[in-house]
């Protein structure tokens, strides 16, 4: 199920961010690579393992740069269910609400995201608003931003001169 566009409430999190308990966000659905979700298409009869390992078979292209000596895939993919995620509380959450699951390490990161600070929110001030999810702009298993080449100067436009010759 992929709808076009995921509607999520968070009264809860709008109230902690000072906005108002009924507050509507608007969030696109997960930029999922295609054909790979739902995940239980494959997962569903497959046998949970939960040793740390570099992925051979399915997945292989993945590496994981994100806390990697301590982090493992069921750390945030739900073992049981693989079309959830789960929170450290155990609690599963939908992929549309992976700030969640992002905001328990990145917590200041989660404030700024809510208030419009960090990441792209678009709509109105004291309004709806539309947000996009970490993983919009973050691979989830490499965080981190490339390095960009630096690009030179613009060049700096000409002044139009009026007709006796002098700047306007």
């Amino acid at each position: 199920m992929k709808p076009s566009l995921v509607t999520v409430l968070l009264a809860a999190a709008c109230a902690a961010a000072g906005h108002g308990g009924d507050e509507r966000l608007e969030i696109p659905p997960p930029p999922f690579t295609e054909g790979i979700f739902p995940c239980s298409t494959c997962h569903a009869d497959l046998k949970v393992n939960r040793t740390r390992r570099v992925l051979t078979e399915m997945h292989d292209d993945i590496q994981l740069r994100h806390d990697e000596q301590h982090r493992w895939c069921l750390d945030c993919h739900d073992a049981t269910d693989r079309d959830w995620l789960h929170l450290a509380s155990g609690e599963r959450i939908p992929f549309e609400q992976s700030y969640l699951l992002c905001g328990q390490c990145h917590g200041e990161k989660l404030r700024d995201w809510r208030a419009g600070v960090h990441g792209r929110r678009t709509g109105s001030w004291n309004g709806q608003k539309s947000y996009l999810l970490c993983a919009h702009c973050h691979n989830p298993h490499q965080p981190r931003f490339r390095s960009l080449a630096p690009k030179p100067a613009p060049h700096r436009p000409e002044r139009p001169k009026d007709e006796t010759g002098g700047l306007p």
